[in-house]
């Protein structure tokens, strides 16, 4: 405890869940706050690095690398689980957690590993999107680059309106992102039972280990699981960026078992 403020901030907070809400119409409006930080995670999993890589992998491998997203995103829910559970349960987001309680050597290794992986899936991301641009308005690679990174820093600036503004920016995109993915199932007409067989039945081979390596680092992100630990807190609990000014020291390691359990 330190300047009056509780080791675990969070467990002194009366939280707004929605089952205790006395009307469907608060309950829902309750609910919508949690849906926010799932959103903006979820674009890992629809974004253009997914749609480049698993198209890449379907031209040429057909439907045989279908188990690879199934078992990504399964690998993905439970990283986001557990991150979700550590920002709940403590109130400190994963690189705060890290930044405290690893030495400068370990955090320093930690910071470089990740800024290579945030790169190098980010990469998919730019190369997917700039040839989304490409495809939809015939113009120039290196214009629709330029486009994508004009988008990118415009919503990002978006955050000075606060999160919830970025949240639902995301969430249409998200939308139609879904309807267009709906749209292609109808007319793509896939053949359900090798669907099926292929999502069950893992195959690979050494042409297709790049692709599938490829699909496995556009959906498994290493930065998102910070990402959901901070957007989680903020939107669960109700509380907003100035509580990281606040010096809110995390308790015995033993304390968070019994929380995250």
């Amino acid at each position: 405890m330190n300047d009056g403020i509780p080791p675990l901030l969070v467990r002194n907070i009366s939280l707004p869940l929605p089952l205790i809400r006395e009307t469907w119409q608060e309950k829902l409006k309750a609910l919508s706050r949690y849906l926010g930080p799932a959103f903006v995670v979820s674009v890992a999993y629809i974004d253009p690095g997914n749609f480049a890589t698993n198209i890449s992998g379907g031209s040429n491998f057909n439907y045989t690398l279908l188990w690879v997203i199934l078992w990504s995103n399964l690998i993905a829910i439970f990283l986001q689980t557990l991150s979700a559970k550590l920002g709940i349960a403590t109130g400190i987001d994963l690189a705060t957690h890290c930044g405290r309680v690893f030495s400068r050597p370990v955090n320093t290794f930690l910071w470089t590993i990740t800024l290579f992986a945030a790169m190098a899936t980010y990469m998919a991301e730019f190369l997917g999107a700039t040839l989304g641009f490409y495809l939809l308005f015939g113009i120039p690679l290196l214009v629709s680059g330029l486009m994508t990174i004009g988008v990118t820093f415009l919503i990002v600036y978006l955050q000075r309106f606060g999160q919830h503004v970025v949240e639902r920016v995301i969430t249409v995109l998200i939308a139609v992102i879904g309807l267009s993915y709906f749209l292609e199932i109808f007319y793509a007409k896939p053949a359900w039972g090798e669907v099926v067989y292929h999502t069950l039945i893992p195959s690979l081979n050494s042409s297709s280990v790049m692709i599938a390596v490829g699909m496995l680092g556009a959906t498994v992100i290493a930065h998102t699981d910070r990402c959901i630990t901070k957007t989680q807190l903020i939107n669960d609990l109700g509380l907003d960026d100035r509580l990281d000014k606040q010096r809110v020291y995390p308790p015995p390691i033993g304390s968070y078992n019994e929380r995250l359990c």
